[in-house]
């Protein structure tokens, strides 16, 4: 899962949620690329996992991951670009407090989900308050990541009273093309 992990952060796919051994998605063709890999996890790229240089395998070994598709969205606002702002984190949907979330936090969702660049941030859970768990870390993004999970993260007291009155909410300009 540590691989699966890795690959489905380099395809910006949301989380590794299983593995798949023996050409379960069919055989692939071709020269077989690396043999063993070992990721510790936190690796930005299978490039950056160790692997056996030489392998004495063929494509009835292909491995396939599935992956559980984009970790973020925006829910409930009136167009696909505005919204209440969710994070998926171990399956589970997360509804992200308004305390902390700035403009760098509000420009990397919003480029993640190809909608153009921040419009407004608005708090006190202006377009609903989200069911199940609030995320209750503070996110500390710089502006410039590409998505919301190379974001470093902290753990705020600000975060431990949120609730779903504090879900964040976000208006991007639109889908760029």
């Amino acid at each position: 899962m540590k691989d699966a992990a890795v690959v489905c952060r380099e395809l910006r796919c949301g989380e590794a949620v299983d593995v798949r051994y023996w050409a379960a998605f069919g055989q692939g063709s071709g020269e077989i690329w690396i043999h063993d890999v070992y990721c510790r996890g936190s690796e930005l790229t299978l490039n950056n996992c160790s692997s056996q240089g030489k392998h004495n395998c063929d494509h009835v070994n292909d491995a396939g991951v599935i992956c559980s598709g984009q970790n973020l969205r925006l829910t409930a606002g009136p167009q696909r670009c505005s919204g209440r702002v969710e994070v998926l984190h171990g399956g589970s949907w997360y509804t992200v407090c308004d305390a902390d979330f700035d403009q760098q936090d509000a420009e990397v969702v919003c480029r993640e989900l190809g909608c153009g660049i921040p419009v407004e941030v608005l708090g006190s859970a202006a377009f609903g308050r989200g069911e199940g768990q609030v995320w209750t870390e503070e996110l500390q993004c710089r502006g410039n990541e590409s998505e919301i999970t190379f974001c470093p993260t902290s753990s705020s007291l600000k975060h431990s009273n949120c609730s779903h009155y504090n879900d964040v909410g976000l208006i991007c300009s639109g889908e760029v093309s």
